[in-house]
């Protein structure tokens, strides 16, 4: 799923999508480049061009094209400057192999703990309400009240990012219509 880096932190659909999991506290780990293994390109490349950078490396994976895994310009920037600023203007043949092993992992298992999220106010989702089994499915009809329904997200029902909540939300709304 796609990821944004934003002026407020991380967002798009992965960030949304793991908002239903994480909690405030919880390290999430994101793997920048899912289809390389980091540690093994770094390593081929020390024996192969062993007078290249890592940011001449890891640029062959960056948004120069239509490839949807490729790093943006400005993000591997910052990594660089988070990440191997140290190490920068060093030759791979210089780097230790441990060292490489290390920003390999690190590029394929970044690990960030948030701050937390923009809360209530600007959810897109939420999880939490009324429990299902405390609703007949055939009306919506509360269990426990007579003539009290419940439909859409107000019931403890999350569905994945892609329309699978409007639908829950219709189609609880359409059985609740029909008996009404």
């Amino acid at each position: 799923l796609p990821m944004l880096f934003t002026h407020r932190g991380l967002s798009g659909p992965a960030m949304l999508q793991l908002s239903n999991y994480w909690h405030t506290g919880e390290t999430i780990s994101i793997n920048l480049l899912p289809n390389i293994d980091m540690t093994a390109l770094l390593l081929a490349h020390k024996k192969s061009h062993p007078k290249q950078l890592i940011r001449t490396v890891v640029a062959d994976y960056t948004d120069s094209g239509d490839d949807s895994n490729k790093l943006p310009k400005k993000l591997l920037a910052a990594l660089q400057t988070h990440l191997w600023d140290d190490i920068k203007d060093t030759e791979l043949a210089n780097i230790k192999d441990d060292r490489l092993t290390e920003l390999g992992a690190t590029l394929n298992g970044w690990q960030l703990k948030p701050s937390g999220t923009e809360g209530y106010r600007t959810a897109e989702v939420t999880r939490g309400g009324v429990k299902t089994d405390e609703v007949s499915s055939k009306t919506m009809q509360s269990n426990m009240q007579e003539g009290l329904y419940f439909i859409g997200e107000v019931l403890d029902v999350t569905g994945w990012l892609g329309g699978y909540n409007f639908q829950w939300a219709w189609a609880s709304g359409f059985v609740c219509g029909e008996v009404v």
